[in-house]
């Protein structure tokens, strides 16, 4: 008789190894944020926004990127963070929500990192609650912690007026 661990397990079957995900990382108020490399449809350096009068103080406008309407979101002020300087640069991320384009305005966009499921954590107690609404988890990486976003959370609009009310 086998051993249970091989029951269901082809005779030399590779064993299932470490998976790892894509995230695009940026920056926010120093701070070193990621969201899966499978959201994100595009890298703006800068654009022309269009401002949407009397929309709440994290839509920034609009942008036509290649014909198409996408809302811009201060990530900032999405965040609770303080505004960013008038005339400072800011980099967005173009991400999908349920087939909608939202541009995620940000101070800088870095890389796209690798990183190993075995390295990801929780939210930790401590990390602040701004960033633990929209967070999933955390990775350390070396003298940085990089908090993962989820977009879904992120740009759900009708969940966070229905928590309101």
């Amino acid at each position: 008789m086998r051993p249970q661990s091989e029951i269901g397990r082809a005779r030399n079957a590779p064993v299932a190894t470490d998976t790892t995900e894509e995230f695009v990382t940026f920056a926010i108020a120093g701070q070193m944020f990621g969201i899966p490399v499978l959201k994100v449809q595009d890298v703006l350096s800068s654009y022309q926004i269009t401002r949407i009068p009397m929309a709440p103080p994290e839509i920034m406008g609009s942008l036509n990127l290649r014909g198409r309407v996408v809302t811009a979101i201060d990530m900032r002020a999405r965040l609770g963070l303080k505004p960013r300087d008038k005339d400072a640069h800011t980099m967005s991320i173009v991400a999908d929500h349920e087939g909608e384009l939202y541009s995620l305005v940000v101070d800088s966009v870095g890389e796209v990192l690798a990183l190993s499921a075995s390295d990801f954590d929780r939210n930790p107690p401590t990390l602040d609650p701004k960033f633990r609404a929209f967070s999933d988890g955390i990775y350390r990486l070396n003298e940085r912690l990089m908090v993962v976003l989820d977009v879904n959370r992120l740009l759900d609009y009708g969940r966070a007026a229905a928590a309101v009310s």
